[in-house]
C-alpha cells in the first residue's frame, strides 16, 4: 500500500524537524520535503507533487494563508494548518479553514515548543484523516445569504439525498402535542465550512434553541461563534455555564469542555464540565446527546455532519430511546469526512440523509 506523502511547511527549522519526526514515526506517511517559507512551500508543493501538506500560519515572505489560497485556486490538495492559539492565530485559522484547508493543530504554546508533543498523535491522526478528505468540496465557500425555499420544493431530493424508513421504534418516540422544540449539531473535520452553509439558513425567529458540539480546541470555538454570528440571522455564541437556554440562539460549546443540558424549572440551562474525554474529545457529541435523552417534554433535531469517528453514534441511540427525536445525517457526497454520518446511518436510526446545502431546510420541517 502506497504512503501517504507529506511536505512539512514552517519557517522554524526546529518545528519543520519535530514535525517531519512525527510524521515519519507513522507506517503509512512518508515526509517527502520541507519548505521554509510560504514561496519554498509553492515551489516544494508543485515539483514534489505531495498528497498533504501540514501548513504553518505564520511565516514570512508568503505567510499559509495566501500560501493555502493559491494552492487550493490552482490545484487543491488536503492541507492541514498548525496554528498559535492566540485570538488572531485563531481568526487566521478560521479564514483558512474558509479558504479550503481540511483541519488544523494548535500549537499548545507558541511558535518554537517542544510542547508539540502534547499533539503528537492529533497531527498524525489529521493528516490521516486529510488523506482520505472529499476533494471536490476543499474549494473555498461563498459567504451565505439566507434563502428562503419554495414550499413544493421542500421534499425535493437529489441523487444521494434520502428518507430512510426507521427500523427501530421506542416506545417515548411519539411526539407530544405541547412539547417544546430543540436542535443538537454534532460535527468534527470539515465542520466550520458545514455550519457555515446551515446556520445562516435558518430564519431569525427560529422556533428553538440549538446546541452546537464542534471537535476544536480552547481558543479557537470563540472566534467561531464570533464569524458565525456575523453571517446568521439568530445569534451564534460560545457557550456559558449556568446559562438558560433561549429559541433563535445558537450555542457553541467552547473547545476543552463538555456541553450538557440540564433542567431548571420549566426550562434548560447548559452545565460544562472539564470530565475526561470521550472518543478522544472534550467537548464530545455523544455527551451532548446522552444528556438531550434525559429531558423530557422536547421535540429533538439531532444532526450529524462531516467529521471523522464515530462521535455521536452512542448518544443518538440514547436519545432515540427518549422520547420524539428526528435524526439527519450529511451525505457521503458534501462531507468533507463521512466519518461519523456513515456511523450514524448504520445504526438505521437516521431519519434523512441529506446534502449540507438542505440541512437547514430539512431542520426547518421538523420545527
Amino acid at each position: 500500500m502506497a504512503k501517504i506523502k507529506a511536505l512539512v511547511v514552517d519557517d522554524s527549522a526546529f518545528m519543520r524537524k519535530l514535525v517531519s519526526d512525527f510524521l515519519s514515526e507513522h507506517s503509512a506517511i512518508e515526509v517527502i520535503g520541507t519548505a521554509r517559507n510560504g514561496e519554498d512551500a509553492l515551489k516544494k508543493w508543485k515539483s514534489l507533487k505531495p498528497d498533504v501538506i501540514t501548513l504553518d500560519v505564520e511565516m514570512p515572505v508568503l505567510n499559509g494563508l495566501e500560501v493555502l489560497k493559491r494552492i487550493m485556486k490552482e490545484q487543491p490538495i488536503p492541507v492541514v494548518m498548525l496554528s498559535s492559539t492566540t485570538k488572531e492565530g485563531a481568526d487566521t485559522t478560521l479564514q483558512a479553514i474558509q479558504a479550503g484547508a481540511v483541519d488544523f493543530v494548535a500549537k499548545p504554546s507558541g511558535a518554537i515548543s517542544v510542547d508539540l508533543h502534547k499533539v503528537k498523535l492529533e497531527l498524525i491522526e489529521k493528516v490521516l484523516s486529510a488523506s482520505k478528505a472529499n476533494l471536490s468540496k476543499l474549494g473555498a465557500t461563498n459567504e451565505h445569504k439566507r434563502i428562503v425555499p419554495l414550499e413544493n420544493d421542500r421534499d425535493r431530493t437529489i441523487t444521494t439525498e434520502k428518507k430512510l424508513p426507521n427500523k427501530r421504534f421506542f416506545s417515548g418516540n411519539q411526539r407530544e402535542a405541547n412539547s417544546k422544540n430543540i436542535v443538537c449539531i454534532g460535527t468534527s473535520t470539515g465542520g466550520p465550512r458545514a455550519l457555515q452553509q446551515v446556520l445562516p439558513l435558518l430564519p431569525k425567529e427560529f422556533d428553538a434553541p440549538i446546541l452546537v458540539v464542534q471537535h476544536m480546541p480552547a481558543g479557537f470555538t470563540k472566534s467561531l461563534a464570533n464569524r458565525l454570528d456575523s453571517l446568521s440571522e439568530i445569534t451564534v455564541k460560545e457557550a456559558e455555564d449556568g446559562e438558560l437556554i433561549q429559541k433563535g440562539i445558537a450555542y457553541i460549546a467552547p473547545g476543552g469542555w463538555h456541553l450538557e443540558v440540564k433542567s431548571v424549572g420549566t426550562s434548560l440551562a447548559i452545565s460544562l464540565s472539564q470530565s475526561a474525554p470521550r472518543n478522544g474529545h472534550r467537548p464530545s457529541v455523544d455527551v451532548l446527546f446522552e444528556s438531550m435523552g434525559r429531558i423530557k417534554n422536547f421535540t429533538k433535531v439531532a444532526v450529524l455532519m462531516t467529521g471523522m469517528g464515530t462521535d455521536g453514534t452512542k448518544g443518538l441511540i440514547e436519545m432515540k430511546k427518549n422520547g420524539y427525536v428526528r435524526a439527519i445525517a450529511e451525505s457521503q457526497e458534501t462531507s468533507i469526512v463521512f466519518g461519523m454520518p456513515k456511523s450514524a446511518i448504520a445504526t438505521n436510526m437516521v431519519d434523512e440523509v441529506m446534502n449540507v446545502e438542505n440541512i437547514a431546510d430539512s431542520i426547518m420541517k421538523y420545527i
